[in-house]
């Protein structure tokens, strides 16, 4: 039964928000709500059995949104996939924890949220389980927090792409995506799986975690915040998926975690954004705020998939080869949690700079002028990598790959992931309805930089895969074969698969972002409060300045642990 008012309502119940729920609850004096637009989904398989995961898209499980068509990438529409549901797309996604460096969150130049500081609150959250095989830099893990993270055992393929990433100049280093301490070099993953099942933000407000002072409702979007005359947040309108609805009022804060696509949506409904778009929405302008929405960033990634010819190096067999192999699968896990089901088939991971490779390019050249003292065209410094390696240990990706091996051939993909990205998407929306979907623009592609990178990056990944040590004499050439990858390429020949197969790694953020008092497109100040009101607060990744070189998911739930900290504080 949810209450009418509560000390804290907490509106989204992704990564972010069960984590700022579950801190705030630790005081048992103060009552929480927690609104999620999605359903409860404790009993659906397809979240703790981590190779169940697309089955939550393209449902109601999913936001389903899809960008408009862009240029940058043959004006194609890109799939959004979001996690409707409790624990959002901590529950969907690749359960990678990969942190970026230091020097991406000392890049922000806001106080409080330095390298250090927001690498000791990833950690707060996490609860690290080694392997006898892993070598771990246990200073740089968290072992008392609800995230469950532990070390991928990789198919054969996995061991032998880092061989050829060794060999092709990216030394091994186990736990650098932990330690954040390698712009260049490969390593091991660690993933938030922990004996078989996904770890997830729900884990933070559910069963050993849930405490009473939390009340959760699912299914019940968050329309708008409402304000006092003294632009004081003080309740929250909601409706549920029958349309009716409802008005909680909040004591302390409210604090919004809809995610960087669901989060300045809430906002513009609520008066908060660029006065312009609100006027033609027919909506009062509380907050002037021309960066809501703005500033949308994502990694690009682009998959290039190889076929072997060596039996048994990847985990095809496992899934496509025979007609009972996908059950013999599922059956494995229901009774051991084992097997292709109980991980992500993601295997081997690198950083890389391009500096040498990018250095006689005229538009580098000239882009290099113009950059800051000590930092290159992207915006970076030496110590952070302009792309991210990642493989897969069988064929599959995104729905396009739907050519599946079923003549006992095997396939893995090479990934490249484009970092720093300069180009900029926006959020808007089209009406008020908290029914209709924002309208997200990623604008991939937009900068000519990005697209110069990105061909430079897929084409070292080629050469790792066609040349290396591991992998130079079992690839017999792309999967399905539309496209021959020799060992010798021109960075010019992967222009069109890139723009034909660029895609979302999920990563977005940076739509609602903190800055300094003289930043007109900052939203929230370094306390994550919005700018202009009282008792309101941001805490999703939307919040980033600028994105990370490494995956979101760490982060997301840093920034929570860091808002429970502000939000307790000012209490």
């Amino acid at each position: 039964m949810v209450q009418k008012d509560y000390d804290y309502i907490v509106c989204g119940g992704g990564t972010s928000g069960c984590v700022v729920a579950a801190r705030l609850a630790e005081d048992a004096n103060s009552s929480i709500l927690l609104v999620e637009a999605g359903p409860d989904c404790k009993d659906n398989e397809n979240i703790k059995m981590t190779g169940g995961w697309s089955k939550n898209f393209d449902a109601e499980t999913d936001w389903n949104l899809v960008t408009p068509p862009m240029a940058g990438v043959d004006n194609r529409q890109v799939k959004l996939s979001r996690g409707k549901f409790l624990g959002g797309s901590s529950g969907v996604n690749g359960t990678l924890c990969i942190r970026g460096t230091e020097q991406d969150f000392d890049d922000w130049d806001l106080p409080g949220w330095s390298g250090k500081e927001v690498f000791a609150y990833m950690r707060k959250s996490e609860n690290f389980h080694t392997k006898d095989w892993f070598k771990a830099d246990e200073k740089a893990h968290g072992y008392d927090g609800p995230l469950h993270i532990e070390p991928h055992d990789m198919a054969p393929i996995s061991d032998l792409l880092l061989k050829s990433m060794e060999s092709q100049g990216l030394p091994l280093d186990h736990d650098m995506f932990t330690t954040g301490s390698r712009s260049h070099g490969c390593g091991h993953a660690p993933r938030s799986v922990h004996n078989g099942l996904r770890s997830t933000g729900a884990d933070f407000v559910t069963d050993d975690q849930h405490r009473p002072n939390i009340d959760i409702i699912v299914d019940t979007l968050v329309d708008k915040v409402n304000f006092d005359e003294n632009k004081r947040a003080i309740s929250v309108d909601l409706v549920d998926k029958s349309g009716k609805k409802s008005t909680v009022s909040a004591k302390r804060e409210i604090i919004v975690s809809g995610g960087a696509y669901c989060t300045p949506a809430v906002l513009l409904r609520s008066g908060i954004g660029p006065k312009e778009e609100l006027q033609k929405l027919g909506v009062d302008c509380l907050v002037d705020s021309p960066g809501v929405g703005k500033n949308l960033l994502d990694h690009l990634i682009t998959f290039t998939f190889y076929e072997v010819t060596k039996d048994g190096v990847t985990n095809d067999h496992l899934v496509y080869h025979h007609p009972d192999a996908a059950m013999e699968a599922y059956m494995l896990y229901k009774e051991k949690k084992t097997g292709i089901l109980s991980t992500f088939p993601f295997g081997a991971f690198a950083f890389a700079r391009l500096d040498d490779r990018l250095k006689d390019e005229p538009l580098w050249q000239e882009a290099q002028k113009k950059a800051q003292s000590g930092r290159d065209p992207m915006g970076l410094t030496n110590s952070q990598p302009h792309i991210e390696f990642f493989t897969t240990e069988l064929y599959g990706g995104p729905k396009q790959y739907d050519q599946f091996p079923i003549d006992k051939k095997s396939a893995f993909a090479m990934i490249t992931e484009l970092f720093s990205p300069r180009s900029k998407g926006t959020v808007t929306i089209n009406s008020t309805d908290p029914f209709e979907n924002p309208v997200v623009d990623c604008n991939y592609l937009a900068d000519p930089l990005d697209l110069l990178v990105m061909t430079e990056g897929v084409r070292f990944g080629n050469e790792i895969v066609m040349q290396g040590a591991g992998t130079k004499d079992i690839v017999k050439g792309s999967w399905p074969a539309d496209l021959t990858h020799h060992a010798h390429t021109k960075r010019e020949e992967w222009i069109p698969h890139v723009k034909k197969g660029a895609t979302t790694c999920y990563h977005a953020a940076g739509t609602c972002k903190m800055g300094k008092d003289d930043d007109p497109m900052a939203v929230l100040d370094a306390q994550l409060r919005v700018k202009g009101v009282t008792g309101l607060r941001i805490a999703d990744c939307s919040v980033m300045p600028s994105l990370h070189g490494g995956h979101t998911q760490m982060p997301a739930y840093g920034i929570g642990e860091k808002a429970a900290d502000l939000i307790k504080a000012a209490a």
